[in-house]
């Protein structure tokens, strides 16, 4: 027998009637057996005595040292697994010579688990008669290795020489610029590579020349709806404008293309109710537990804001130019489409204790989240921009814990919209205390008890649910049903059937 203390009956016939007594039922939401994931209230019809919470990534430590005299400004990560190796690339820089330019370059780092990266020597680019972890040679001015995004294709049927893709440049509004005597050309360059070391720039014009894209602009294959997709900078007060304004605040257009080749007009992000933010950069990507759902880890910047004066951190070695301003790393989510949804406007990383990580462009993570053990996901945040002590830390969460549906010890319940599912088996992400549990309930359309399950203790990924009377819910699938969720002392990331 335990502890759990279920809601009154009165409070039930309640949570019932406040269901049906919704405005005009929802079309059911067909969930399958896909992985959902309390990010957003998309599924959420009723929800009292609980709260959303957002989750805390515990920092372990850094994993690179950007410490090698062509990582100059090194930032704009972006991490995913191929097959048994993990693959990271982010922006570097050589010194400037003397009345030189800024000469950008793409570095490359590995790692067999995600945890311990290495950066290997290539035959790419050698500086001062060394090898260096190069995938591109140095841009003599702002162009796409100043912003280089790739990403990996291995859907069947995407031919070998084209398993990695990329985008990279910028606009230059300097109109001296050149290269060889030759004005670079503006927009996003398109680059294809078989190995994720050698790539080759497409012999296309260049995407959106006339946008502003100073930041990274991430490419993704969104496999709900089918097509590519490219998520890109732009300001808010760039709409009806012919070039970037620089106006208004930082923020994120949308494009897709079903072939690589043909994109569609740039369309504006939308982000519901939510106060407008400087977001410097969205890495937007498929959640890789659960692709139907996107998830993006802005860098947010403030900056008309310093938690010391100049003064401070230039004494501590902070460059002028970064004395001010101030960033942080939140979460937003998307279900496709022109919407971000930003249930959470606080921050998901705080620049913490560490006075170099309180000035301008730093703390930006990493475009995208990767599998790091059985029980854990990470992802990667900058810090100490353009210091001598620039390094990348890795942020430990466990898997799916992005977010969750949070009771304290009074019970609560959470009531889902109408779903259908397939499968036979009901798993949680649940963390429970000892005194306090999870129940789960299937209801019909009109609030009728279909399934109850016994009382749920544990810290479990997979927790599979034990009903009572019955062994499974098969014969429940494919017809519409809400989910009764009841907490207490206990935390819900995640759910799924299973087939």
């Amino acid at each position: 027998m335990t502890c759990f203390r279920l809601l009154s009956p009165l409070l039930l016939l309640s949570a019932v009637m406040m269901g049906a007594s919704e405005p005009p039922e929802r079309e059911p939401v067909h969930i399958g057996d896909r992985r959902e994931l309390w990010v957003d209230r998309a599924l959420i019809a009723s929800m009292d005595g609980l709260r959303h919470e957002l989750g805390r990534p515990v920092d372990a430590g850094a994993v690179l040292h950007f410490d090698e005299p062509w990582e100059y400004a090194a930032i704009y990560v972006t991490v995913f697994q191929d097959g048994d190796r993990y693959r990271m690339y982010y922006r570097g820089g050589l010194p400037i010579e003397p009345g030189g330019p800024r000469q950008w370059l793409t570095c490359y780092a590995e790692s067999d688990d995600g945890v311990v990266w290495t950066k290997p020597e290539l035959d790419v680019f050698e500086f001062q008669g060394r090898k260096t972890n190069a995938v591109l040679a140095p841009d003599p001015v702002y162009g796409p290795s100043h912003n280089f995004a790739p990403m990996l294709d291995d859907r069947p049927g995407v031919p070998a020489e084209e398993r990695f893709k990329a985008i990279g440049g910028v606009y230059h509004a300097d109109e001296t610029e050149t290269v060889d005597g030759v004005k670079p050309l503006d927009g996003l360059h398109r680059y294809v590579s078989a190995d994720g070391i050698h790539w080759r720039r497409l012999e296309l014009p260049p995407l959106f020349p006339n946008h502003a894209l100073d930041s990274l602009n991430v490419l993704v294959w969104l496999p709900e709806e089918q097509c590519y997709a490219i998520y890109l900078r732009t300001w808010t007060g760039d709409e009806g404008a012919d070039k970037p304004t620089y106006k208004g605040f930082r923020s994120v257009s949308r494009t897709t293309s079903t072939d690589f080749v043909h994109w569609t007009v740039p369309e504006p992000m939308r982000f519901g109710d939510a106060p407008l933010e400087h977001l410097y950069t969205n890495g937007t990507q498929p959640y890789f537990r659960a692709p139907h759902l996107l998830v993006a880890l802005p860098f947010r910047y403030w900056p008309d804001r310093q938690a010391y004066p100049a003064e401070e951190h230039v004494a501590r070695g902070v460059p002028e130019s970064q004395s001010h301003g101030v960033a942080d790393a939140v979460l937003m989510t998307s279900r496709g489409g022109t919407t971000y949804d930003r249930t959470f406007l606080q921050s998901l990383v705080r620049p913490g204790r560490d006075p170099l990580a309180w000035y301008a462009r730093n703390n930006a993570p990493s475009t995208g989240i990767v599998p790091t053990g059985e029980q854990e996901m990470s992802f990667y945040t900058v810090t100490h921009y353009n210091h001598p002590t620039a390094q990348l830390r890795r942020q430990v969460l466990r898997r799916d814990g992005l977010a969750a549906v949070h009771a304290d010890y009074e019970p609560g319940t959470l009531v889902t919209h109408p779903v259908v599912f397939a499968g036979s088996e009901l798993a949680l992400n649940l963390s429970t205390s000892a005194a306090g549990g999870v129940k789960v309930e299937l209801l019909d359309l009109a609030g009728a008890v279909l399934a109850t399950s016994e009382t749920l203790l544990g810290d479990d990924l997979d927790y599979r649910v034990r009903w009572v009377d019955r062994g499974d819910v098969g014969d429940l699938a494919g017809r519409p049903v809400r989910l009764r969720f009841t907490l207490q002392d206990a935390d819900l990331y995640a759910f799924r059937f299973h087939r």
